[in-house]
């Protein structure tokens, strides 16, 4: 019998595993606090509190609200050495009220001195490299010159070594994190306002810390605009790849927006990176309360298989052959069930994608006839019982099974 090659099959395969997994890019694993960014770890969700980090109670109290609901490192902005004293005092009271929570400081402007005091303080530093030493833009230049280029790079170093050193020596990490609407004038000039500007700058600061064997380093390469975000971070990884780098990369949309559409903008971004194996660790920035990028975070990577915090509902959209209400049928098993972790649930309107559309379920909810609905265990039908005592009938069935915890 002659077998028949697919030629879809084979040219997909060559870029894509074509076996219903996501296969990573392999990183080195960098430890921040308690939790490890890379490496064979589940990617990782951080968030960022809005409250002033010289309101010690009310960073402590934003810090320990998003910790609370699943956020793993959180971030504090430190603009003045004063912000960067106060998070002593913050770490002390996290762990005198609560318990130690892995904090990143970010660092802006000039923030030599700033850098130095906080890496005492915190177990990541963020640096943007377009700002950490400010370069003014000169409004009449021509060029820069092989001298001028070389005169800032000296600078850099000079300013990044001591914390380097500190963070090297103290066992902690450093996010290198670009910014598109941030990159250095000489980066500007020479490369545009583009991805490669964007990869040439981390790279100088990469060559940096690995001179000084510093290697505890995350990268990030983020943009306002989808497009030129996938673009920086598939240049960046092509470049680490062919240097030998395997730093992890933080993945997100910068200034995403609020309500439906920064939360697809969001997801348009980080998702389609992680489906190609991107991405160690993820922030949905949203111009809402930062608890509210946590549930964005975890669903992005819910559904792609990638960490399995939360019941998987699988829902047909409905129509004529529908035997009950899908839509409040639907509310009613998850509201009696989302508390639950790692159960994937089906709730299907009729018989003619019913079990085969959720045989990969845990539980199944058919509408085989009317007023009676079919109950599943993965492919098996386990019983019919009436429309009216359905959702009663699958919590009793999830708890035959020893798989039922009360909210």
């Amino acid at each position: 019998m002659q077998t028949r090659s697919n030629p879809l099959t084979s040219t997909v395969s060559s870029r894509y595993p074509t076996d219903g997994t996501i296969h990573r890019r392999k990183t080195r694993p960098v430890a921040v606090g308690d939790i490890t960014i890379g490496g064979s770890n589940p990617v990782v969700v951080q968030s960022m509190i809005n409250e002033d980090t010289l309101d010690i109670a009310g960073s402590v109290a934003g810090i320990r609200r998003l910790h609370e609901i699943g956020c793993e490192i959180v971030r504090v902005t430190v603009p003045s050495m004063a912000h960067a004293i106060a998070l002593a005092e913050i770490k002390q009271k996290l762990i005198a009220t609560y318990q130690p929570v892995p904090l990143v400081a970010d660092v802006h402007h000039n923030g030599m001195k700033i850098a130095l005091e906080v890496a005492k303080h915190v177990d990541k530093v963020r640096i943007n490299p377009g700002l950490y030493v400010f370069e003014k833009p000169k409004s009449d230049r021509t060029e820069y010159t092989d001298s001028e280029f070389g005169d800032i790079g000296d600078k850099i170093r000079e300013t990044l070594e001591p914390l380097v050193v500190s963070l090297r020596d103290q066992g902690k990490a450093m996010r290198i994190g670009v910014n598109h609407g941030s990159l250095a004038e000489r980066m500007l000039f020479t490369y545009g306002d583009t991805p490669q500007g964007m990869v040439e700058s981390a790279l100088e600061f990469i060559h940096i810390c690995e001179s000084l064997n510093f290697h505890n380093i995350v990268i990030s390469m983020k943009a306002s605009r989808v497009p030129v975000m996938l673009a920086a971070y598939r240049l960046m990884a092509e470049r680490m790849d062919a240097l030998g780098m395997e730093y992890p990369l933080h993945l997100g949309v910068t200034e995403a927006g609020d309500g439906e559409y920064g939360r697809i903008k969001s997801t348009a971004g980080i998702a389609t990176l992680l489906a190609e194996g991107l991405g160690d660790t993820i922030r949905v920035s949203l111009t809402e309360a930062p608890e509210k990028e946590i549930p964005v975070c975890y669903s992005i990577l819910q559904a792609l298989g990638l960490r399995k915090t939360m019941v998987e509902y699988v829902a047909c959209p409905s129509c004529g052959r529908t035997l009950f209400n899908l839509e409040e049928v639907l509310h009613k098993v998850r509201d009696a069930t989302n508390h639950l972790t790692g159960l994937d649930i089906a709730v299907m309107g009729c018989i003619v994608n019913g079990p085969g559309e959720m045989a990969d379920a845990d539980y199944g909810y058919v509408g085989k006839q009317a007023g009676f609905i079919s109950l599943y265990r993965g492919r098996e039908e386990i019983k019919r019982v009436p429309e009216a005592d359905g959702v009663e009938e699958l919590i009793n069935l999830i708890k035959t099974d020893g798989r039922w915890v009360d909210p």
